[in-house]
């Protein structure tokens, strides 16, 4: 078994008392000394500080932004020429039968395109980008940049104390800043459904901003637990949970993220892989959905759990793709995949833990209301 890689604030997080655990082939913080039910919390409320230097950066480069836009959007089904530059969009690599390979963050740097990519899939995205772009384009992946993310309500408050800047910015804007003596591009987005940013910066740099960032009052390391419950309240899917290379974008509840220019009657609609599985079900709806759901009681229904309409009898209909306990709302959240029939939100249906069916009720998502600059 390979040695687990390290992030540049490994130090750090032993030092703060984390817990360890292997992630994506890195040795990552899951928790610290408050637990995930207080780190969730405080997130909430205040701001929590995250290691996520282990996602892939990447910038693709072309003679223009154009260039790299058209180049991109071979791959990606999303609006990439028409970004308005510093901004930032997600979208997500598709493969010929219409599935998702990956899903990423990109944004218009004026001269280039800069990607954020999964941990679990960096090698295999980078070196799709490589092989589908780099005989007219520039791929290149960034090395020697640490990722941190601060999320939550006093994230402004915060990083403005460095940057008076980042007060300006809204939701999905990118910049570059000065934090702390460092150049620093910074986004307004995250994966807690809070306000807050994502800041890559050099690695020999950021241990020492994120030490400047834990000396603020409101400011605590969130770790692996908490982000999980985070996203999983603001009904953020979770690459190879909640959606995979079997499910396409339509049947993830991800429409939105085709614009109507890359759909059937767009100026550049198609010409990426799948397009001919996409768009027709972009058209007729999907015949399976990603939904919201709230099991009744305590217990929470995790991955894989079966879904049944019945109490008793009849066939699956679906399965849990991720679920926990949602401490903001105290009680058991969950998606789940379920047949077209029956993602209407107040449908009841069934979960089978142990032998047992248990009810829980179709929800809309987010859980708890989104808090998002805009």
């Amino acid at each position: 078994m390979s040695e687990l890689k390290k992030t540049p604030l490994h130090a750090l997080h032993l030092e703060l008392g984390a817990k360890m655990v292997p992630f994506a082939g890195y040795d990552m913080p899951v928790q610290y000394d408050l637990g995930v039910m207080k780190e969730h919390q405080h997130t909430r409320e205040k701001a929590g500080l995250f290691d996520v230097s282990h996602m892939g950066q990447v910038i693709v480069q072309g003679a223009s932004y154009e260039a790299a836009a058209l180049g991109l959007e071979r791959l990606i089904p999303a609006d990439i020429l028409g970004l308005t530059e510093n901004r930032q969009r997600y979208g997500f690599f598709t493969n010929e039968s219409g599935g998702i390979e990956d899903d990423l963050m990109f944004a218009n740097r004026g001269d280039h395109i800069f990607v954020v990519v999964n941990a679990a899939c960096k090698e295999a995205d980078i070196a799709h980008l490589k092989a589908a772009l780099e005989s007219v384009l520039s791929v290149t992946e960034i090395t020697d940049r640490a990722l941190i993310a601060l999320q939550g309500p006093a994230s402004e408050h915060v990083l403005a104390s460095f940057d008076d800047r980042a007060a300006d910015m809204r939701f999905m804007d990118v910049a570059t800043l000065d934090l702390n003596g460092t150049e620093a591009w910074v986004s307004r987005s995250g994966y807690t459904g809070e306000d807050g940013y994502e800041i890559s910066l050099p690695q020999d740099a950021v241990e020492g901003f994120a030490r400047a960032l834990l000396a603020h009052d409101g400011v605590e390391a969130i770790g692996l637990g908490a982000r999980d419950s985070l996203r999983l309240e603001a009904g953020l899917c979770l690459y190879g949970q909640d959606m995979d290379g079997e499910l396409n974008p339509v049947e993830a509840s991800l429409s939105w993220a085709i614009q109507k220019v890359r759909r059937t009657g767009g100026a550049r609609a198609g010409g990426f892989p799948g397009a001919d599985v996409i768009l027709p079900a972009l058209e007729r709806g999907p015949h399976r959905h990603r939904v919201g759901l709230l099991p009744e009681g305590r217990a929470p229904m995790r991955q894989g759990v079966p879904l049944f309409e019945a109490e008793e009898g009849g066939s699956q209909i679906g399965f849990v793709t991720s679920g926990g306990f949602g401490p903001t709302i105290g009680a058991p959240v969950a998606m789940g995949i379920v047949a077209d029939s029956l993602h209407i939100p107040g449908t009841r249906l069934y979960g089978e833990l142990r032998g047992k069916r248990l009810p829980l009720t179709v929800a809309k998502m987010p859980f708890t209301p989104a808090n998002f600059k805009r």
